[in-house]
């Protein structure tokens, strides 16, 4: 009996650490497809007032075709997150808002150059 309490306790404690990391996790892997250079990315808390700082640094930048791992170095409470895009070629800007970066591991930003516009999907 006493074996079963510990399995139980055990498996509890495993879920509810799970649980925990999942809610907080907010890496996600970001992909440019739109055919141009990407110099500068930023990413806030949802409704914040700043973009706060160039997550690429002030020496990189996301080329086309390329992806880059993005990785949060503490857990935030937040899951709804605003993203900004600037690309290299014109100093240009796209932003989303509120994206769940709880459920989302993967966002692929697209450009159409016929309607001018440029978009993303979130997986």
């Amino acid at each position: 009996m006493k074996s079963f309490l510990f399995a139980a306790a055990m498996l509890v404690s495993a879920f509810t650490t799970t649980s925990t990391q999942a809610e907080s996790r907010q890496d996600f892997l970001l992909i440019n497809r739109t055919g141009y250079d990407i110099g500068e990315v930023y990413i806030s808390p949802a409704k914040a007032d700043d973009w706060e700082e160039d997550i690429l640094g002030s020496d990189d930048s996301l080329d086309d075709g390329e992806q880059r791992e993005i990785k949060f170095h503490r857990a935030g409470k937040t899951c709804l997150w605003d993203l900004k895009v600037v690309y290299d070629e014109d100093d240009s800007t796209a932003v989303w808002h509120d994206i769940n970066l709880c459920e989302v591991s993967k966002i692929t930003i697209k450009y159409n150059r016929k309607t001018d516009t440029t978009s993303a999907t979130f997986d």
